[in-house]
């Protein structure tokens, strides 16, 4: 893509009016890299200070109804496009910010080989990048409400497990699985935690937390009419807020209160208590899988992650109502949808913008 002076100018000056440093970094050398193929050595990588990583998009990437990725694409001025063919989605970029958007595709599957792809892609470097895992999911009502958004400390994987149909299930059990490995559910041994739980940067994510926790988040009157039907549940009733919580991460789009108990039951028994579930969703393993991968060979860090999940709809149903109905009716449109993408770029920008901001000190060692 050619970048006229008039351009490179234009660019600069929509960087620093979104709160962007860009004084320290000459603009890159975009056209040198997009000359470079994707599997091959490239003399100039395009330099990355922001990695965003989104699941799905729904239609367009720009001008429709927005998924995951469009408000980044759009708010963010990633104009430029590269080309992915070893992933799901071209990726976007901003060389002025330094911004980079990839959209994995939905399930553990696409997140992990996505991830893995760009970080092995010469075209970039990622040495000092940091990544913000920036997704809608289910929410526990126990915990907070739609549109809310949540910073994980760890993510749990829910897939490797053993499961019997829960019309068979012994009664004395608590649910139909239990982790593999184990000898039943009521064996109570060390959880094995190697592929199955990521702790993520706590430190990272606490300072992530207390920049962002006042962080006003828009209400509308679809998610206060939703979150009014829960009334035994305070949390869930309050406007959204931002909140420390962790991410349950199994590719079964599971639903109702028992699977809610048994989500919260073995996110505390694999983290040793120390974790405490809040959101649902199926990426996180296998992108925090690959991003484990690429730290072991020096192409990113896994202590610069960050995993931020905002609820579009409850993981169970209010009382009075079936898991069944209620997910029949999640299934024709999430109430939260629109709030949640909205709480998703609000509260993930504010950290964005601080990173970026203050490059000089940033880039150096994670903020604490």
């Amino acid at each position: 893509m050619f970048l006229s002076p008039f351009r490179r100018l234009l660019l600069i000056a929509c960087a620093c009016l979104a709160g962007v440093n860009t004084a320290s970094a000459a603009v890159p050398n975009v056209e040198a890299a997009l000359a470079c193929a994707p599997t091959t050595p490239c003399a100039s990588p395009l330099p990355v200070r922001m990695v965003i990583v989104t699941m799905f998009e729904i239609g367009a990437d720009s001008g429709d109804a927005p998924g995951e990725f469009q408000l980044w694409k759009e708010r963010r001025k990633l104009d430029t496009r590269i080309p992915f063919p070893q992933g799901y989605h071209d990726l976007h970029y901003n060389p002025d910010s330094q911004i980079l958007a990839m959209v994995t595709g939905v399930g553990t599957a696409r997140s992990a080989t996505a991830t893995m792809a760009l970080g092995l892609d010469p075209r970039f470097d990622l040495s000092k990048s940091y990544w913000l895992v920036a997704g809608i999911a289910g929410i526990d009502p126990e915990d907070a409400s739609i549109g809310s958004a949540a910073w994980a400390r760890y993510s749990v994987d829910g897939d490797l497990v053993h499961e019997v149909d829960a019309r068979e299930i012994p009664k004395d059990w608590p649910s139909g699985f239990f982790p593999l490995d184990k000898n039943g559910p009521h064996d109570k041994s060390p959880p094995i935690t190697e592929g199955r739980v990521f702790a993520l940067n706590p430190k990272l994510a606490d300072w992530a937390f207390a920049l962002t926790r006042d962080t006003p988040i828009p209400d509308d009157a679809g998610i206060q009419k939703e979150r009014a039907s829960y009334s035994g549940y305070p949390n869930a009733q309050k406007p959204p807020f931002v909140l420390i919580g962790d991410q349950f991460s199994a590719m079964t789009f599971w639903h109702g209160k028992l699977m809610n108990q048994w989500a919260n039951d073995y996110a505390r028994y694999a983290t040793s208590g120390k974790g405490e579930f809040v959101t649902s969703a199926m990426e996180e393993t296998g992108t925090l899988q690959a991003m484990t991968y690429l730290d072991r060979v020096g192409r990113a860090k896994m202590d610069r992650v960050m995993v931020l999940r905002s609820g579009s709809n409850y993981s169970m149903p209010p009382d009075g109502v079936s898991a069944a109905d209620n997910l029949m009716r999640e299934n024709e449109g999430y109430s939260g949808m629109r709030a949640s993408l909205e709480s998703l770029y609000l509260v993930g920008s504010k950290v964005v913008d601080e990173l970026l901001g203050h490059w000089d000190r940033y880039e150096k060692a994670p903020p604490q």
